[in-house]
């Protein structure tokens, strides 16, 4: 198979009948053997219904239906987890993304050699209040990958060589950092490519300005994992160390002090009245904390084997 198409969706019914038609229509003008996979992440319209009678007339459309929303890095993971095509196109149901970009995308992975190319929409329809925050966070995300050539890390419209897919794990809202993680994944050939963004024609969009916040956070989330997920003692340990400095120069002062105290009738030294006292307790403290959290990270592991186990209620 050449081409599978991933598209995750929540409370899109009125697009997918023109967006399966459209994918359809470039396919077959460009002779792809293909599958479109449609994950549904629990929506309450009609959506899976629509995609139930779309797959009776096209046997390449296939459906996934989970059985509440659990957000759109899941439904990705699990298109990848069923995905069979050489080539893999992510794009979101809302028809802001333009199935005729397929061809060149797929020529960019199969003839160019690229393990992932990420769209760039230059133009976007999209109101100041949200483009603005998205300028800061893929500069951040830029300088924070290392991926120097990306201008929009969470466009929808990608593609990916099957092996990228099959290697990588999407879970939480780690969509955003896809190419950050197939970096770390050892695939590097990462490629943009400028594509159409279409004014929304349906519904509204499904995310809020939070969706900012938990970028930033995800972003710090994976640079820790990337740096010390592996040695998390090396990022504790030298936090404990530098408490442990601490506390014991608040000690050494402590002790001189009193000394001082005890040689000269005109100088009075209270111990626990002392802010050495208390900053060097504090210090010491911390540090064995810090030490003990880089410990039982060692032992622990990161990676939780449940994690993206999602339960689904229905299958096409």
């Amino acid at each position: 198979m050449d081409i599978s198409v991933v598209v995750p969706l929540y409370n899109e019914a009125e697009s997918l009948p023109e967006l399966a038609e459209w994918i359809e229509r470039v396919m077959e003008e460009n002779g792809f053997s293909y599958e479109i996979l449609f994950i549904d992440d629990g929506s309450t319209d009609n959506s899976f219904q629509i995609i139930r009678t779309l797959s009776q007339k096209n046997k390449a459309i296939k459906g996934i239906r989970f059985s509440r929303n659990y957000g759109k890095s899941p439904a990705l993971n699990t298109g990848f987890q069923l995905a069979e095509g050489d080539v893999v196109i992510t794009m979101d149901a809302d028809l802001q993304d333009s199935p005729d970009e397929v061809p060149a995308l797929y020529q960019m992975i199969t003839g160019e050699g690229y393990d992932l190319v990420s769209g760039w929409k230059r133009k976007r329809y999209d109101p100041l209040s949200k483009t603005i925050p998205t300028k800061l966070f893929n500069a951040t995300a830029r300088r924070v990958s290392g991926i120097k050539n990306l201008h929009d890390f969470n466009c929808g419209l990608k593609a990916y060589r099957k092996d990228v897919v099959k290697n990588i794990e999407v879970y939480g809202d780690m969509h955003r950092y896809i190419p950050y993680l197939a970096k770390n994944a050892g695939y590097g050939r990462i490629g943009e490519k400028e594509v159409k963004h279409q004014a929304r024609k349906y519904g509204h969009t499904k995310f809020g300005l939070d969706r900012f916040v938990n970028g930033y956070l995800d972003l710090g989330t994976l640079w820790f994992q990337t740096k010390f997920g592996v040695k998390p003692m090396h990022i504790f340990g030298l936090l404990g160390t530098f408490m442990f400095l601490i506390g014991f120069l608040a000690v050494l002062a402590v002790i001189i002090l009193k000394i001082v105290s005890m040689c000269s009738p005109d100088f009075h030294f209270y111990l626990t009245k002392s802010v050495y006292f208390y900053l060097s307790l504090a210090s010491m403290i911390m540090g064995l904390q810090f030490f003990l959290t880089g410990f039982i990270g060692e032992l622990i592991i990161r990676n939780s084997a449940e994690r993206n186990v999602y339960k689904i209620a229905d299958r096409i």
